[in-house]
């Protein structure tokens, strides 16, 4: 039998988001009904209600969020009712070209759930990112559930669910830092600061943060950076090869998405070096660059999906890693807040006040 729940809901482009009641149907084949306790406020979200994503309105907003699996479809058994879970976007298939060959962190055929959620009158609802987690229950494949230890707080778990995991992922995974590198990393927001957790975590000797903005240059410090470089006062690139021994950063991450940003990386790794671009550009931006500098330069230039990350494998790692005192993904919540208050957090956090705003339910 279904049911009805809260959930915040994007019906027009621009629009400001409601909170609506939700339908949300008993979980068919594959399928598991998860009680929310807490989602991350990202600016995917924010950009699916301005319909920078798709058209495809209304939109039930959220999709950094851990909860407890409430109910299970039918052939169900990596996961149970009480399991304790982080939702994902990367449910893989296992039959895809990319899984075929071992590479299921690339995986090109993701599942979600197969049957809609809905407003009262019947409207089907797009899931953010197919989760769909500012809510008190959500409809997801079984797929999008990684359980973790359930020690850690919903607030902080949630969070792996998205935008720290592709920072943590975008160094770790697709920036492979290695013991003894150098790494800058552009922008740090939530994601680069997360970045630079990651850096961190793999034993990166150099740091270096570039924003524009020295509150955010002061929380990367929390999280790792051993340098700051606000490139308002000056030229980024001088400033980042001044800082190491004249050459450049072995790993440069940009967690913005803009062109300049992308060219300050470009140029500011060593030869040889990495360029990893993790911030999400806007479809209309373009990029110049001589091509004879992308060959003189050499190494490699990057995209990161989701920090390359395996939820079921770096989920639960990740989760143990801040048990452990290693990785203080607490620092990443500014604020909690209420259903109610889910459109006043996208002002927040368009003017950088918070690292990330979660829900808690």
């Amino acid at each position: 039998m279904s049911q009805q729940v809260r959930g915040v809901v994007s019906l027009a482009k621009g629009a400001p988001v409601s909170v609506e009641t939700i339908v949300v149907p008993d979980p068919g084949p594959g399928e598991a009904v998860v009680k929310i306790q807490a989602c991350g406020v990202c600016h995917t979200d924010l950009h699916y209600r301005e319909g920078g994503i798709n058209d495809d309105f209304p939109f039930l907003l959220g999709h950094e969020a851990a909860g407890v699996v409430e109910t299970v479809g039918e052939g169900v058994t990596d996961v149970a009712p009480g399991d304790f879970v982080i939702l994902n976007w990367r449910a893989v298939c296992g039959s895809c070209r990319a899984c075929l060959r071992g590479r299921p962190q690339y995986c090109f055929n993701t599942h979600n759930a197969s049957q809609p959620m809905t407003l009262e009158d019947g409207t089907k609802l797009s899931p953010a990112l197919g989760i769909g987690a500012f809510v008190e229950k959500t409809l997801v494949h079984a797929g999008q559930c990684t359980k973790v230890n359930p020690a850690v707080r919903p607030a902080v778990a949630g969070l792996l669910g998205c935008g720290v995991m592709a920072g943590l992922g975008a160094s770790l995974n697709t920036g492979n830092v290695g013991r003894d590198d150098s790494v800058a990393v552009i922008g740090c927001g939530g994601v680069g600061n997360a970045a630079i957790a990651g850096a961190r975590l793999a034993g990166a000797r150099t740091i270096i943060a570039v924003d524009v903005d020295d509150k955010k240059l002061e929380w990367a410090k929390e999280f790792g950076a051993t340098h700051t470089v606000n490139s308002r006062a000056g030229d980024p690139v001088e400033a980042i090869q001044a800082l190491t021994g004249g050459f450049g950063a072995d790993l440069v991450v940009d967690a913005v998405g803009r062109p300049e940003t992308w060219k300050t990386a470009f140029y500011a790794r060593d030869l040889a070096g990495t360029v990893v671009l993790v911030g999400v550009p806007d479809p209309s931006m373009q990029l110049e660059v001589p091509l004879i500098d992308v060959f003189g330069r050499g190494g490699s230039l990057k995209s990161s999906w989701y920090g390359d990350c395996l939820p079921s494998r770096d989920f639960p790692t990740m989760v143990d890693l801040h048990l452990q005192g290693r990785l203080p993904l607490e620092k990443f919540v500014t604020e909690t807040i209420a259903l109610d208050d889910v459109e006043e957090s996208f002002a927040r956090m368009k003017t950088g006040e918070v690292l990330r705003s979660v829900v808690v339910l």
